[in-house]
């Protein structure tokens, strides 16, 4: 007697295209949804080129904004150069079943909206944005870096600040965007333990090291070290330090991912106020759980390693790169942070990418003028979108309500 088999189950191929600039937690919690959609997730990123024609100038290239696409781990596959207007025959070709993108506005260089052609299709899917943190909302913090971020100011010239970041662009200033601008990010247990879903306990025979940083503006400088750290081992930890060591060795400007963002006093809002806030260190430790190189995270990790975390880890191996962190080795104390580590033997210095978090900051400073100009312009583009949405419902709406409503025909006499 035969058995029969069973058919073996079609692959789910999701693909998601975007420019990913400044790849953050927001990012890496649009594509962990996307993931859960289907069995691979294809991800197409634009090239510089065609984001300057239909949005504006990027802060990192697209080599930078490919290989961090790649460190993510619910990515399984990058395709560099994807077009701005999502094609049929772009999933066609790499087999993807579907689209995904987030609830938000993606239009073109002319107000189109670029998921028109795979909607009509009826290959388009939707997933909820992630509130509180987005490429814009990032780059207005850095604009604001050296004025007024860490820095003990009153929420009234602080929100001056940002309105000067986010002017509205008409003088109706609360018409803004929701997609566009400053947010609050809520961080919350259950996003951390998505985040950390799939992380495995080591085993007896792994070789466990260790990496810590501040992680500030987690990018692929930082990626390039955890990579060759976690060459070095077979299951690796990442110390992401507080809020406050990282204020305290850089300066009053750091770190940029930690803002404890809520309301200006008064109607409307006009931007955050800006405060520190050790609990908010989050956003960092989400952006180094979504790294495929980081099989666990220790969120407020001591800033000078001491013997009992190397110990109570069993810990084989302590990694730090060639650089450091704007420049110069911190100071924060007299003993050196890996005093420990290299009187056991096991310190090991890796080669650092050129890409640091000052290099960006300085990258922000010398474009000041036309990254504000882009923020500008993609929130009228978004209003203006928004608006002619609600005219066609409004027209919709009226036109049901104008046609003649007609009785239905008695019923035939028996």
């Amino acid at each position: 007697m035969q058995t029969q088999q069973v058919p073996k189950k079609k692959e789910i191929r999701v693909w998601v295209d975007g420019c990913f600039d400044f790849f953050h937690f927001g990012h890496a919690n649009f594509l962990r949804k996307a993931k859960e959609l289907g069995d691979k997730l294809i991800v197409g990123v634009h090239s510089d080129a065609e984001i300057e024609r239909h949005k504006g100038p990027t802060v990192m290239n697209e080599q930078e904004r490919y290989r961090a696409v790649a460190a993510c781990k619910w990515v399984d596959e990058v395709v560099p150069g994807a077009p701005y207007d999502t094609e049929v025959e772009w999933l066609d070709r790499y087999n993807c079943d579907f689209c995904v993108h987030g609830d938000d506005i993606v239009t073109d260089a002319n107000g189109v909206d670029t998921y028109a052609k795979v909607k009509a299709a009826g290959r388009f899917r939707t997933v909820s944005r992630t509130e509180g943190v987005s490429t814009t909302d990032i780059v207005g913090r850095l604009l604001l870096v050296t004025k007024s971020h860490h820095v003990s100011h009153s929420p009234a010239d602080v929100c001056k600040e940002v309105a000067a970041v986010f002017p509205p662009p008409t003088e109706d200033v609360m018409r803004r965007s929701p997609y566009t601008g400053c947010s609050q990010y809520l961080s919350s247990t259950t996003r951390l333990a998505q985040f950390a879903s799939g992380t495995r306990t080591p085993s007896a025979t792994d070789r466990i090291g260790y990496c810590d940083g501040g992680w500030d503006l987690f990018h692929v400088g930082h990626v390039h070290v955890l990579e060759q750290a976690r060459a070095l081992c077979d299951y690796l930890i990442v110390g992401v330090h507080e809020d406050a060591v990282l204020n305290k060795q850089h300066g009053g400007a750091y770190p940029v991912m930690n803002l404890n963002v809520r309301p200006c006093p008064g109607p409307p809002p006009l931007g955050p106020f800006l405060a520190s806030s050790p609990l908010l260190h989050r956003e960092r430790v989400l952006s180094v759980l979504a790294c495929k190189y980081a099989d666990e995270v220790i969120i407020g990790a001591p800033y000078t390693i001491p013997e009992s975390l190397i110990q109570g880890m069993h810990i084989s191996v302590v990694v730090h790169g060639s650089t450091w962190e704007h420049g110069t080795q911190p100071q924060l104390s007299h003993l050196d942070p890996y005093e420990v580590p290299r009187r056991l033997g096991i310190y090991r210095e890796v080669p650092s990418a050129d890409l640091t978090t000052d290099a960006i900051i300085r990258r922000i400073i010398d474009n000041r003028i036309r990254y504000e100009e882009r923020n500008r312009k993609k929130e009228a583009k978004e209003l203006a979108f928004l608006q002619q949405q609600q005219q066609q419902q409004q027209a919709a709406t009226a036109a049901t309500a104008a046609t003649p409503v007609t009785a239905p025909a008695p019923a035939p006499a028996h």
